[in-house]
């Protein structure tokens, strides 16, 4: 039953927004009662934190993996994370809308364990960058910190318009940003 009721308050926070969202539409959606609702969570805001975690610790799972494969160079890493993310829009897409657009909802004690998460994804990606330029596969002319919230900039802002079923697939999407990332990243051959 817990799924059940992030499943249907994923829904209902992606079609109405957290703040207009009741604990009444969440059980009447369910046909459940209230109890049902206080017996898995002490609040709305717990269950938003809720599927703030489970969407924040998939992708930092799938991240880990990717920079942990030593087979592979930093230039497929960051295409790995960047194809990860339009996926996880694909896979995950409601809960990646809630976890952007909600964030602003949870309090300050919430955020204290989100922000790290967060911030953890971004410093990976950073080290990838960072490795990359020590390696020369990209170019050493450029900050690393900006670069990596360019990357983030564009794949976070994807769920805003990124449709899994639209002309572009995640792949093919993945492939045009890492063009775009790498034209200006890639060391020159000289």
């Amino acid at each position: 039953m817990k799924e059940k009721i992030i499943e249907a308050s994923i829904r209902l926070f992606e079609n109405k927004g957290y703040s207009e969202t009741s604990i009444q539409d969440i059980v009447d959606e369910l046909g459940v009662t209230k109890g049902t609702f206080y017996y898995y969570f002490s609040s709305k805001e717990e269950l938003l934190m809720e599927i703030h975690q489970n969407y924040i610790d998939h992708i930092l799972k799938v991240q880990e993996d990717i920079i942990s494969d030593e087979s592979k160079n930093n230039r497929t890493k960051l295409f790995e994370i960047i194809y990860m993310l339009l996926r996880s829009i694909k896979t995950h897409g409601s809960s990646a809308l809630i976890f952007f657009r909600e964030m602003n909802n949870l309090s300050e004690a919430s955020l204290a364990e989100i922000i790290p998460k967060r911030d953890k994804f971004r410093f990976n990606i950073e080290k990838v960058v960072q490795e990359g330029i020590s390696s020369g596969e990209f170019r050493s002319d450029l900050n690393p910190s900006i670069i990596t919230l360019g990357i983030l900039g564009m794949t976070n802002w994807s769920y805003k318009w990124f449709k899994p079923d639209g002309p572009l697939s995640d792949k093919e999407v993945s492939e045009i940003y890492t063009e775009i990332i790498l034209h200006g990243i890639e060391k020159e051959e000289r």
